[in-house]
């Protein structure tokens, strides 16, 4: 039994250049349509993420505010403490 053996050609013919360029076109397509799925999930996460600092930074806002309030109320607390004491000490 005789061996045939099949030479490959020496030079690229037109018709292989193009289903190997076509196959290759596919494979990119893939990746791009992989890409843009990727590029919208991270468009996504970033508005997340951007909504959720501006929730934190209104919370520490009102927060902040607060504690300015109730150190401000702490103080006339104290005033009127102090002049109760003194209104007390002056009827006794």
């Amino acid at each position: 039994m005789k061996k045939i053996v099949k030479k490959a050609p020496k030079y690229v013919t037109m018709s292989v250049f193009e289903k190997a360029m076509a196959s290759i076109a596919k494979s990119f397509s893939g990746i791009n349509e992989k890409l843009t799925q990727h590029d919208n999930a991270f468009v996504l996460i970033l508005k997340e993420i951007r909504a959720i600092h501006n929730d934190n930074k209104e919370f520490r806002k009102s927060i902040s505010g607060l504690t300015i309030d109730g150190l401000s109320y702490d103080r006339k607390i104290e005033n009127l403490n102090l002049r109760v004491e003194k209104l007390e000490s002056k009827v006794k």
